[in-house]
Order: structure tokens, then sequence, then C-alpha cells
């Protein structure tokens, strides 16, 4: 099968995101300038640079009651701040709650019965208990073609990370399992892996 995006692909679900699959899911909480907290999951997130540490995400969709975009964007273009919460599988029904077309006055924190916790350096909440949690100062926000279509670039300012899923000096993402958006509806965990030596390693 072949298709060109513009001429449709005649399928009873556009298979687009079933392709690009497994995405790690961003869940970024920010806080307005009027001090109203959002939390919200954006599956077209990942890390683009090591130094200094940086991210992205994208939201692609609009609301009402923010005149384009949606909260979390809407936040972010007034403070300059976000942090990006790690999924755990058994954060998936708040994750999924949190992702509802609420009004902008809802605080997702307390839709979800998520517990806050005062990020350390930038305003807004995360949420306590995440495996962890990336702080971001905004460094540039790029429009893309299509309507609403943004994408929101920020330096890692602050990390956290919870000791329980620190072993032996690493990071091991087995101890709390990360949720990953596949297409449709349709989600995965992590929890087998393997590793590769480059070539050249030594």
């Amino acid at each position: 099968m072949f298709y060109r995006p513009e001429d449709g692909h005649g399928l009873p679900h556009n298979p687009f995101n079933a392709v690009v699959t497994p995405r790690p899911i961003g869940w970024i909480s920010t806080r307005g300038a009027d001090g109203s907290e959002n939390l919200a999951p954006y599956s077209f997130f990942n890390a683009v640079a090591y130094e200094p540490p940086q991210v992205m995400f994208a939201s692609t969709s609009a609301k009402p009651d923010r005149d384009g975009t949606k909260d979390t964007v809407a936040n972010i273009t007034e403070t300059g701040e976000f942090a990006v919460n790690i999924v755990s599988f058994e954060m998936a029904n708040a994750m999924n709650m949190t992702s509802g077309p609420w009004e902008k006055d809802i605080d997702e924190f307390e839709k979800a019965s998520l517990t806050k916790a005062a990020c350390s350096e930038i305003g807004c909440s995360y949420v306590d208990g995440a495996p962890a949690v990336l702080e971001c100062k905004l460094t540039q926000i790029t429009t893309l073609p299509g309507e609403a279509n943004r994408v929101v670039f920020g330096e890692v300012v602050g990390v956290h990370l919870r000791d329980d899923c620190l072993v032996d000096g690493k990071f091991d993402v087995t101890k709390f399992h990360p949720l990953a958006r596949l297409g449709y509806r349709d989600y995965t965990k992590v929890q087998d892996l393997f590793s590769l030596s480059r070539p050249g390693d030594g």
C-alpha cells in the first residue's frame, strides 16, 4: 500500500501515529500567569540535545477558550516555564484523565487525584511520585504548517530522579516501566531491555 497524505489513506483510521511508535509521553505541567495549574500529556515529545540538555514537545490542536492553542502552550507563553513528568505504567489512568478537554480553570492535578510537589528552579508544580521530572525554561516556540501546530523547546535546568529508580549509579527504567504511546488508543510499557555495543566501543 502507498498513499499520499494529501489524498487520504482510505482506511478506517489514520495509520500515521501507528507507524511512528512507540513514542515517549511528556506529561507537561505548567502554571499560568494567574496562578492556575495545568497538567496534560503529549506523545509528540522527546529529548533533542545533551549540552545543554534540551527537550521538545508538539501541541497539535486548540481549545475554544485558548485562542488557537491549548492550555499548556498558553501557560508557557505567559511564564516561559514548564516541567516534564515521566509517566510510569502505574500512572496510566491518571495520565489519561488529564488528557481530557477540560476548561482552563480546571486543575488536572485535582481532577486525577494527583499530589503536587513544588519545582526547585521554576514556578510550577510537578507530579509527586513521578519517576523523573525535568524542570525546563522555554527557549523557543515554533509554528509548523497546519492549524494549531506548535513545537515547544526548553532547556532542562533541574532534574528530579526518584531514589528507588537509581540502581548502581544508573537510572533503571525497569523499576517503573515507562508508558509509551502507540497508534490509535493503544499504549505499551517498557519492561524488556537488551544492549548493543556501538562499532568502535572499547
